[in-house]
């Protein structure tokens, strides 16, 4: 199709993008009428379409109908776009008292042997991912609800309202009739009358409720997984929900008091007249060839490409992983507020996201109340956990990952990863983090360390660095034939340096003047270039160096030279803790270190200090697994979504190339003032950090 697609709605008109995709038309928002367009968009048959039904009507343009698919997202509602969609032209699937796209492909299509194969492979993977329609269900039901020895029946509710009740060609009575039936036909069998998620969410009323309590089911309250229940291998009794189609896939019998897609074709115990139309009779296969892989089309979760079914059905899976991770409620002590979207969006889970507390006793209420762990920032963490911890309260630290942004966290520019780590920071070597205990006592299998080699070669070739900052590469001025090593700078009131620094290092002076020393002393025939930190030399923040004294103890000076591009050009990197030592690895650079980053002690650098806690030899690729996929979590500000480090090294990559944004430029600003009034405020308490 060509032209353009007329379309009514302002929440169709959000995935106009989607729209686009799938009918090859440029959607339009239309007000009165579509004369002008070459058909007309709406939301299936449901009465907020009536307006777009009519005007396709008046114009003699054709309708299409677009709905979720069948695999939609991580939770329902419209936050989340779906990853999955269709698109009918001459119905809907829900819709019964009418053909659809979906009728006609199962009563005329021919499946080829291969169509099948990748139809069973997808069905595979659903059951392997334990997917559905929404996917922030628990994976198992509460202990105790289901009594031994005893079967299974699942009756499954609706929402009140619901067009694919009335286009199943039944009402509220169904579903009583329904419940009946199932204590009926099923003496003994301990019988759970499953809510819809919105209901259980309090945004739509259901059909059940009422005929379950009157019949003494089992009310299931709880945001469980279809596979939760389908592991039992239940008789599952459902008036059209897609539940029913998932339990048909999963081996379960199931009967329909509704005409759904699914029923019709000899899969179904039917209590409704089919339609004549349905006259063939289909395997479980080519019900899922038709509905996953010919009728719906799907979308990447974060940046809204088309994607095949295999590829849709893995984010999901990362999705619904991610976030049944996070089972422990969480209580947030003193996190900045422009942190905690980012904070929510990592650590949200079946107990829903974070709430933030400014008072430690609120906070720790709140952790006593809901069983919450509190997390907190940085060394705050740190300093407070003997004092959490002796109350049985867990309690994590946060600080930025290693793949962060383009811009500085000092200037707030939102972070694409966080580290939330249980036992110290990956920064303090004076105890155990999370990725040092990784380091020292995981194993990885081979696919990981495939994988970490594939985001170690894209980061290079990305040129990404931590922070990204952009800015012109400045002509060095290098002497040829001569060997370059790098010094970058550090904060030298940061706790990165201030915790667990060594004795070689006395405290009181700046970290960066002795390691400049250091380096050219054991560098005199190779000309040392000194990049000084960004937070620095932007944001005012302790450790710039007098300019005479570096003239005389740096050959070059890197001002404004991207860390990248220094990174291509030099041979040696001598480092106190910076993380530019560890982006040098990954560039296959040697690195020596004069502190205890968490990238040493592992044999891959030149290490000044002890490591008595480290020592196991470990491979490049071992440590980017640890330090890029276990340890940090990952978010798209974008999508809203909890996401996978590729996808942040490719959003940090696109806007690392786009023009800087106005609130970059504020963020600076008011950076600089923050640290100022952070410098005067300590100095008036006599505070020196």
């Amino acid at each position: 199709m060509t032209g353009r697609i007329a379309v009514f709605s302002t929440g169709l008109m959000k995935l106009g993008h989607e729209i686009e995709c799938l009918t090859g038309q440029t959607p339009r928002f239309a007000i009165f009428g579509a004369s002008d367009c070459a058909a007309v968009a709406g939301w299936g048959h449901k009465p907020t379409a009536a307006r777009a039904r009519a005007a396709a009507k008046r114009s003699h343009l054709p309708y299409v109908a677009f709905e979720d698919g069948f695999l939609r997202s991580l939770k329902p509602g419209p936050q989340q776009r779906p990853s999955a969609m269709v698109m009918d032209r001459s119905g809907i699937y829900y819709d019964a008292r009418q053909p659809s796209d979906l009728e006609t492909l199962l009563e005329t299509a021919t499946f080829s042997d291969s169509e099948l194969d990748e139809a069973a492979n997808v069905v595979s993977l659903i059951a392997r991912h334990r997917l559905s329609k929404y996917n922030h269900g628990a994976d198992r039901l509460v202990a105790g609800d289901i009594p031994a020895g005893r079967p299974v029946v699942a009756v499954i509710d609706q929402t009140a309202g619901d067009e694919s009740v009335a286009g199943a060609l039944a009402d509220a009575a169904a579903f009583v009739r329904m419940a009946e039936a199932a204590a009926a036909e099923n003496p003994g069998a301990h019988i759970i009358a499953k809510l819809h998620p919105e209901t259980l969410n309090g945004t739509k009323r259901g059909y059940l409720l009422e005929a379950a309590r009157r019949l003494n089911l089992h009310v299931s309250t709880d945001h469980v997984s279809p596979w939760a229940l389908f592991d039992l291998m239940p008789h599952v009794y459902t008036v059209s929900s897609q539940f029913g189609f998932e339990a048909l896939l999963a081996g379960c019998k199931v009967t329909c008091f509704g005409m759904p897609f699914y029923a019709g074709w000899g899969l179904t115990d039917d209590r409704v007249a089919k339609p004549a139309r349905r006259s063939r009779t289909r395997t479980a296969t080519e019900l899922a060839a038709a509905v996953y892989l010919r009728y719906c089309r799907y979308f990447d979760a974060w940046f809204r490409e088309p994607v095949d079914a295999a590829t849709a059905i893995d984010q999901l899976a990362f999705l619904r992983r991610s976030y049944l991770s996070n089972a422990t409620p969480v209580a947030g002590y003193r996190i900045a507020r422009w942190k905690q979207r980012a904070v929510s969006a990592m650590l949200d889970g079946p107990a829903g996201p974070p709430i933030f507390h400014r008072s430690l006793d609120a906070t720790l209420t709140d952790a006593r109340t809901r069983r919450a762990a509190v997390a907190a920032w940085g060394m705050d963490a740190v300093k407070l956990r003997p004092r959490i911890e002796a109350e049985g309260i867990s309690c994590m630290a946060i600080e930025d990952g290693f793949l962060r942004s383009v811009g500085l966290g000092a200037a707030f520019v939102q972070p694409a990863s966080l580290v939330f780590d249980r036992q110290g920071l990956y920064f303090d070597p004076t105890r155990p983090s999370d990725v040092e205990t990784i380091l020292a006592e995981d194993s990885f299998t081979a696919d990981e360390l495939q994988r970490a080699a594939s985001l170690r070669h894209r980061i290079v070739e990305a040129r990404v660095t931590k922070y990204n900052i952009t800015g012109n590469a400045v002509p060095l001025g290098l002497p040829a034939g001569r060997a370059s090593v790098l010094v970058p700078g550090q904060v030298a009131d940061d706790w990165a340096v201030l915790v667990g620094r060594p004795r070689s290092f006395p405290a009181g002076e700046n970290v960066n003047a002795i390691l400049l020393q250091r380096a050219k002393a054991r560098h005199p025939a190779e000309t040392v270039i000194f990049k000084p930190h960004p937070d620095v030399e932007q944001l005012g923040r302790a450790g710039a160096l007098d300019e005479a004294w570096l003239q005389r103890h740096a050959d070059v000076v890197a001002r404004n030279t991207p860390i990248d591009h220094l990174l291509h050009i030099v041979g040696h990197v001598e480092t106190y803790s910076s993380l530019a030592g560890f982006e040098a690895l990954l560039r296959g650079i040697p690195v020596s270190v004069h502190g205890l980053p968490f990238y040493a002690g592992w044999g891959l650098t030149e290490d000044a200090a002890d490591t008595p806690r480290r020592g196991r030899k470990r491979t490049l690729d071992e440590l980017v697994a640890a330090a890029l996929i276990r340890y940090p979590r990952y978010w798209d500000s974008i999508s809203g979504l909890a996401c996978p480090p590729e996808v942040a090294l490719r959003r940090i990559a696109e806007a690392r190339g786009g023009p800087r944004r106005k609130s970059g430029i504020v963020g600076v600003i008011m950076g600089r003032g923050v640290i100022m009034a952070r410098r005067l405020l300590r100095s008036a308490k006599g505070i020196r950090r």
